[in-house]
């Protein structure tokens, strides 16, 4: 670990391996590589699908298309620099390079978040409020919703680097994880430094919270609705297009709170970049999976794109 007696010195961070085994190196790169081509085609075949059935231009399929987006760039930030260093058996991440993965980061996972959250609203006026859906959903409406989750989550990682970055760095470069991570940063600074970006983690938590009780309430609400529907066809619709939506909430949220709020004395080099790997990795590559499973209309429009593989193996 270089010693450094403040930030300006840094040129460079250095990441946490997985392994110093070379043979497990090669094992890591090649199985990470699977899992990003997986990622990059579910993803883009769902935004193919949603760009060019005119089917699908409905608010609740342009979320997800702008889901599909961000998660894309999501484990485009961290694993692919994670593979370069397996593969090429180094650990180094330029100073610059460290600050944009803490700005992208925070930019697309709370942009994804924000959106996660207009479509549990989404599907809460579809199904509550069927009748104002037009007029509350309407085009206009969808573009400054997105609007204001893209800047929203613009601002919000501005914030945190700016934040970040600024503090004065005497603990050395060596971060523990395998991307940079803000409160593996945090370590490396000067002695209560860091009470300010923390305070900034703790008001982002409280906003994520804020968020995650009104999508809870909304489901809620949802269910009630649903389940006072009586044909049982029209139960099913209401159901298969919620029930993907809730799976992508839950897996995005469960991996992110155990990742933040497991207890200190669990914390290890072999637990926590696993952890990471979960709420970083795991979300944008089963998304498109839980999203296709349910949907008939998305089933449609993937064949269409896909003429060869049977509807039914999908």
């Amino acid at each position: 670990m270089e010693q450094m007696s403040n930030s300006s010195s840094i040129t460079q961070f250095l990441l946490l391996p997985f392994t110093d085994t070379r043979e497990l190196q090669l094992l890591h790169f090649w199985l990470f590589l699977g899992i990003y081509l997986a990622a990059l085609l579910g993803n883009g075949l769902i935004i193919t699908a949603i760009a060019w059935d005119h089917h699908l231009h409905t608010p609740m399929y342009f979320f997800l298309l702008n889901l599909s987006v961000l998660d894309l760039g999501s484990i485009s930030t961290t694993l692919p620099k994670a593979m370069a260093n397996s593969l090429w058996n180094t650990r180094a991440i330029s100073y610059s390079g460290c600050a944009a993965q803490v700005f992208f980061v925070f930019f697309l996972i709370g942009a994804e978040f924000s959106f996660l959250t207009i479509m549990a609203y989404d599907r809460y006026v579809a199904i509550c409020k069927p009748l104002h859906y037009g007029t509350l959903l309407g085009s206009r409406a969808c573009v400054h919703m997105a609007a204001a989750a893209w800047g929203g989550g613009f601002l919000h990682a501005l914030l945190h680097t700016a934040s970040t970055f600024s503090l004065p760095l005497c603990q050395g470069n060596a971060v523990d994880q395998f991307f940079c991570e803000v409160p593996q940063i945090l370590k490396l600074s000067c002695s209560h430094s860091y009470l300010r970006e923390a305070g900034l983690l703790v008001v982002s938590a409280c906003l994520a919270s804020g968020c995650f009780v009104f999508i809870m309430l909304s489901y809620v609400q949802i269910f009630r609705a649903a389940l006072r529907i009586p044909s049982e066809q029209g139960r099913h619709k209401a159901f298969s297009t919620c029930l993907p939506h809730l799976a992508v909430v839950s897996l995005f949220i469960s991996t992110g709170m155990f990742a933040y709020l497991k207890p200190h004395s669990t914390s290890s080099p072999v637990l926590d970049p696993v952890v990471a790997v979960l709420y970083s990795v795991a979300p944008p590559a089963v998304n498109p999976l839980i999203y296709s499973l349910r949907n008939q209309e998305l089933k449609e429009a993937l064949k269409k794109q896909i003429p060869w593989v049977p509807l039914q193996q999908r």
